[in-house]
């Protein structure tokens, strides 16, 4: 487990394949199987997403552990929002909102996490 939580190579691959199960998810019609499907692929890659983060946050969160306790905060948020997107968009309610905030809380938490120490430095 330990070569999993040393690299950010897990956590980038499941929130990359995570949010394209995401967006598929909500592209597609609604009440169909295909759907449902990736819907619940995508609910799998949101728990990956918050345990290989997990494993980062508890063995880096000693460097800044406020930043990376904000940064698992939005990224959390970040997927709440996802979630909420698909549950009202499949009982035909109104999300505009929540894209609204799924946008912004993606751009905050990438951005926070390529800022933070064992993340890519691009923004240095």
């Amino acid at each position: 487990m330990d070569a999993l939580s040393t690299t950010t190579h897990l956590h980038i691959f499941t929130w990359v394949v995570g949010i394209i199960f995401f967006l598929v998810a909500a592209m597609m019609a609604n009440g169909s199987k295909g759907q449902k499907i990736s819907h619940m692929i995508a609910r799998l890659f949101y728990i990956l997403i918050l345990v290989s983060g997990a494993l980062l946050f508890f063995k880096y969160s000693s460097n800044d552990a406020m930043l990376y306790g904000v940064k698992f905060l939005l990224g959390f948020l970040t997927i709440g929002m996802m979630e909420m997107v698909l549950v009202r968009s499949q009982k035909g309610e109104k999300v505009t909102t929540f894209w609204i905030l799924f946008f912004v809380f993606l751009i905050a938490t990438l951005f926070l996490g390529f800022k933070l120490p064992v993340g890519i430095t691009w923004f240095a």
